[in-house]
């Protein structure tokens, strides 16, 4: 039995994660957290003792016990968690792309102690782990992440002035929670992916490249050094990422249907359009300038959202409280967790007193 801490589990990922657990009788969930919704009535439809409601999530994991952690909790808050399992050697399923933006020489170091297991739950990153598996770094040439566009896929800047909230939330294939939606609108999620993509398998920045993918059907690929390219396809459902990282290294059924190829499916990919979409190019300039930068990027990005969200800032000003943010940030690398979420606040603090005008 695989002993399961769903943290997030209110949220698209962790309401998918609960029904994967209930198809795998080899799957057991032991820890529910949520980061303000109510678990009550969940934990009794499961039976689950280790209940948490917001805050520090490190005493639940410490007293559940977990084989695996599932970390589905949205933002900056998902940093504990994700040091606490790397550090102990408890395999992390990683949903929460903004840890290892922010943490990710803490994270690395500390995987390196603990020796457990990082199986990445974004679809982008689980698809490049499933192609490089076994693979000698040495083979790899680049990495290539698709997106989807998001609902604003071939505006112009001068097109998203007046754009809502309630656009910017409908996006064209995949069903996700508020934060994750704007950022694919806006780009920025593709730039956190970018970030964490780097992170995660140790390839430079040059050689991570961001596509636009309208279908969402290729997920991200792997171009080799002899000129070959590997592609990982599937319908754009994230039961298929978390149901590989609960289950590796078996791959369990799922209910997903397998691709028609023969219906007539059209790959089409493009560049990315910077202009419009600026946040992209500013994740790349902040990893690899490296230090805290990318922590600066994902919490300017953080405030800049939760205002628009609000309504109190206009769609395109998001990119431009995130920038200004960077330029004023000094991005020294944190020795320490105290260190990184000094540097956290302090961008927090910046990105809040950026004038829109």
């Amino acid at each position: 039995m695989r002993r399961i801490a769903l943290l997030g589990a209110t949220g698209s990922i962790g309401r998918q994660a609960i029904e994967v657990v209930e198809r795998n009788p080899e799957l057991e969930l032991v820890a529910l957290a949520s980061g303000s919704s109510d678990l009550s009535e969940l934990a009794a439809a499961h039976g689950i003792e280790h209940v948490q409601v917001g805050g520090d999530l490190t005493a639940l994991l410490d007293a559940s016990e977990p084989d695996v952690v599932l970390n589905a909790v949205v933002g900056f808050a998902g940093v504990g968690a994700t040091l606490w399992a790397l550090e102990h050697g408890v395999t992390l399923a990683l949903a929460n792309k903004e840890s290892l933006v922010a943490a990710g020489d803490l994270a690395l170091a500390a995987r390196e102690r603990g020796g457990g297991l990082l199986l990445p739950v974004d679809s982008e990153h689980s698809a490049l782990h499933q192609c490089l598996e076994g693979r000698s770094p040495g083979s790899v040439h680049s990495l290539v992440l698709t997106a989807s566009g998001g609902p604003f896929r071939g505006r112009s800047r001068a097109d998203l002035g007046d754009v809502t909230v309630e656009e910017a939330l409908a996006h064209p294939t995949w069903r996700m929670g508020p934060k994750v939606t704007i950022d694919s609108a806006t780009l920025a999620n593709k730039g956190l992916e970018l970030i964490e993509a780097h992170v995660l398998f140790g390839v430079p920045y040059d050689s991570i490249e961001v596509v636009v993918h309208p279908a969402s059907v290729v997920h991200a690929l792997v171009r080799f050094r002899d000129g070959a390219a590997l592609a990982h396809l599937g319908h754009p459902d994230m039961t298929v990422p978390i149901s590989y990282a609960l289950t590796y290294p078996d791959r369990a059924p799922t209910d997903v249907p397998q691709l028609d190829l023969a219906a007539g499916l059209t790959l089409e990919f493009e560049a990315p359009d910077l202009e419009a979409f600026p946040l992209l190019g500013l994740a790349r300039r902040a990893g690899e300038a490296g230090g805290t930068f990318p922590a600066a990027f994902n919490a300017a990005n953080e405030v800049a959202v939760a205002a628009f969200l609000d309504g109190r800032l206009p769609f395109l000003a998001v990119p431009e409280v995130v920038e200004a943010a960077l330029d004023d940030v000094d991005g020294a690398p944190a020795r320490d967790l105290a260190d990184l979420l000094e540097a956290d606040a302090e961008a927090r603090r910046l990105a809040g007193a950026v004038p829109v005008s």
